[in-house]
């Protein structure tokens, strides 16, 4: 073995007593090119950086590009190169087998084939790392699309969110990579790099998001409870036919954000409103009911948040979401809306039920009723009945049922709400005083 090769090995093994990972990038060819090439120079890669070099050799000087460091001992220079730290790298593509230094001196050796060697070149990571610029208009890996994905599996998850927060599409060939290395992006990338991507998207571009994860496989491994929902139909309007839960499902996460943008949980929220249809559908005299979606989904969801990693506050935060969504769909009286008030983010519900309605195309009669609701909601419960009801307005003021018992009675409250009448005894000072005042 070469003598540079030699103490190479030395200085890896130092760094790595310190805790570091350091290896000679394939000692092999580094041989045969010693033994063509004018320099002495030993190329190493290590997941230490600048400064802890410096601690350990002092004499280590910055090196340029993608070199880390140079350092000079004896007749040799040792090139330090930063090492694939990526946990969603390809089993054989995390280890360098040569450098862009190297390849300019094969290139002075026709005897030594090139494309042997491994495509995995040490360089310095960016969150761009791996795509062409997009100015081109589309989202695209450079060089063979299958090799680049294959040295980083997390940036099939990147690709897809460029394409939804820059609404460009993904290139054809780097689409078809992404979809053939969907089993292997679950395999080799952690929930919880997937979930920091994920959080990086715009709330009003989710839905677009959402999207691409199932068309490139991927949701089908990650979330299969929510791609099961793409073969769940259900008729929302007679003249349109069944529409899948899916397909209204994105309609919904789309136009949550219109009324409240940014909101990244809402929106989230939306995409697992309907989950629970897959295990609540029954289909009955050739109808398919969903009884009880809402219930059966705060479950499901809290299954799927804790696999997806997110923290307890935002479990339960998404579960209530899901739990109440159906509140505001239904007409309520008094009580009900004030039941409504009190549940945890009531503001996020109303947008859910807006949206909901927006994508089925339905009318607003019972949201509309609601929202009217909402200001009596303000309005001290003890008020929004008068102290009298209609018997004993009419055996008070000695007049048959009418128009104008619902004249006192609505006056009467009015009055209560005002402050001037608070007992009984007034409410019936009130009647007769009104009785007479307007000769009923």
């Amino acid at each position: 073995m070469p003598q540079p090769i030699k103490e190479a090995a030395s200085i890896c093994k130092t760094i790595m007593r310190n805790g570091y990972d350091a290896y000679v990038i394939n000692a092999a060819l580094q041989r045969k090119i010693l033994g063509t090439s004018k320099d002495a120079e030993v190329e190493i890669c290590t997941d230490m950086d600048l400064a802890g070099l410096k601690n350990l050799f002092p004499e280590v000087a910055a090196g340029e590009g993608d070199i880390v460091a140079r350092i000079n001992q004896g007749n040799a220079t040792f090139l330090f190169h930063p090492a694939d730290m990526a946990d969603a790298s390809h089993p054989e593509a995390c280890v360098a087998q040569v450098t862009g230094n190297m390849l300019r001196k094969l290139e002075k050796d026709d005897s030594f084939p090139v494309s042997l060697a491994c495509p995995y070149i040490p360089r310095s990571r960016d969150v761009y790392d791996g795509f062409e610029n997009i100015s081109g208009g589309q989202i695209k890996f450079v060089g063979i699309p299958d090799e680049t994905l294959k040295h980083d599996y997390l940036r099939a998850i990147r690709a897809l969110r460029f394409s939804a927060n820059y609404h460009l599409p993904i290139e054809e060939n780097s689409w078809m990579s992404i979809i053939r290395a969907s089993r292997r992006v679950l395999d080799y990338v952690s929930v919880t790099d997937i979930m920091d991507e994920w959080r990086k998207i715009e709330a009003e571009n989710m839905w677009r998001f959402a999207e691409l994860l199932f068309d490139s496989m991927i949701l089908h491994g990650l979330v299969p409870e929510l791609a099961a929902l793409s073969r769940i139909f259900q008729v929302f309007d007679e003249e349109t036919g069944p529409v899948s839960i899916w397909a209204h499902t994105l309609k919904v996460m789309s136009h949550y954000p219109e009324e409240l943008p940014y909101d990244w949980y809402g929106t989230l929220g939306c995409l697992f409103l309907n989950c629970g249809k897959l295990y609540a559908g029954e289909v009955y005299d050739g109808r398919t009911t969903f009884y009880q979606h809402h219930r059966i989904g705060a479950k499901v969801t809290r299954k799927i948040l804790k696999r997806l990693r997110l923290n307890t506050e935002e479990v339960d935060m998404i579960v209530n979401l899901v739990r109440n969504h159906m509140r505001f769909h239904f007409m309520l009286t008094d009580k009900g809306i004030r039941r409504f008030k009190a549940v945890d983010d009531y503001p996020r519900l109303i947008e859910m039920a807006r949206a909901d309605i927006k994508a089925r195309g339905a009318k607003y009669t019972e949201f509309n009723h609601n929202m009217k609701m909402l200001e009596r909601a303000d309005i001290r419960e003890e008020l929004l009945e008068p102290l009298l009801n209609g018997k004993q307005i009419m055996d008070l003021a000695g007049i048959k049922p009418g128009p104008a018992v619902g004249l006192i009675r609505d006056n009467l409250l009015q009055a209560q709400i005002a402050g001037d009448v608070g007992t009984v005894e007034e409410a019936e000072r009130f009647v007769l005083a009104y009785k007479e005042k307007e000769q009923l």
